[in-house]
């Protein structure tokens, strides 16, 4: 099972390099167009996952809304892109479709409200996850689109470099020298240790991506005017957010009785066990990206 893990991890990890490759340098006048086909499959995966998650007995979210609603706010980034002369600002398009997304699944309850379905609870799954995946996914976009592109795929990079980089140090560290539960209730595996690894290797890794910049690597971005400390700061508070994230599916995977959130990648799970960290490390790297501490 190991060894088809890291089969699968070099074959993903090389499909989405390449990925990012093209979109960086083909994108044109619509930067990460390229990236939307595979922003929409992961958006219907995800969801669908979520769905079978939250999922229980007579309680369930309505599909057609989080399907339609977290496509909407994923996707709504693009639109200050499309139609630059409204001004609404790049966080006023997912402000606005997290808000009309909410009033048609109000709508959708009122419609079809029936007092054994518990309709208040069935409200609040929906709502749950147009945010855990529409609103998360929108916040990785907006690391392509920050500054309209002008960093290219940087962002969203430096944030799966760091964030992956955390996860090895997570399990390595952990499966040598882990003793001290974490989060036993939830996750029995990880370790305080094995916190501290992830922590030590995201900052190795912020750290070498800094010194990518600052020797000149990325041709956008000749003189980086982030210091090392700030990269430094950036990859604990990422990490620290990824694990949130990782300890919040665990939740919904142990209320659900489930150890993964689908079983169509042997020793991956679904979708959800690979982004988890990701979508919700992703606020906090586009609030340093949209900051000006980094790059």
């Amino acid at each position: 099972m190991l060894r088809w893990r890291l089969l699968l991890g070099v074959v993903f990890g090389v499909a989405l390099a390449a990925w990012l490759w093209v979109d960086h340098n083909h994108s044109g006048s619509i930067p990460g167009v390229w990236l939307v086909p595979l922003l929409i499959v992961l958006v219907v995966l995800a969801a669908g996952e979520t769905i079978t998650l939250l999922t229980s007995e007579n309680l369930r979210p309505s599909a057609i809304v989080v399907y339609a609603g977290s496509l909407t706010i994923a996707l709504s980034p693009w639109l200050a892109i499309l139609w630059p002369h409204v001004t609404l600002g790049p966080l006023g398009w997912p402000l606005l479709a997290v808000g009309l997304s909410f009033l048609v699944a109000v709508a959708h309850a009122v419609i079809y409200y029936q007092r054994e379905t518990h309709a208040a609870t069935r409200l609040a799954l929906t709502t749950l996850s147009l945010l855990f995946i529409g609103l998360l996914l929108c916040f990785v976009v907006q690391l392509r689109l920050i500054d309209k592109g002008q960093l290219g795929v940087l962002p969203l990079v430096s944030l799966v470099i760091v964030v992956k980089m955390s996860d090895i140090g997570a399990y390595t560290v952990g499966r040598l020298i882990g003793k001290h539960k974490l989060a036993p209730s939830l996750s029995p595996g990880k370790t305080i240790e094995g916190l501290a690894g992830g922590v030590a290797f995201a900052c190795l890794a912020a750290a070498m991506v800094w010194m990518t910049l600052d020797a000149g690597c990325v041709g956008a971005l000749e003189n980086s005017g982030a210091s090392l400390m700030a990269w430094l700061l950036f990859a604990p508070l990422v990490t620290l957010a990824g694990i949130v994230g990782d300890l919040a599916e665990s939740m919904l995977k142990r209320d659900a009785g489930q150890k993964d959130s689908s079983t169509w990648m042997p020793g991956f799970g679904g979708v959800l066990d690979l982004l988890d960290s990701i979508l919700f490390s992703a606020p906090v790297a586009y609030v340093f990206w949209a900051s000006g501490l980094l790059p």
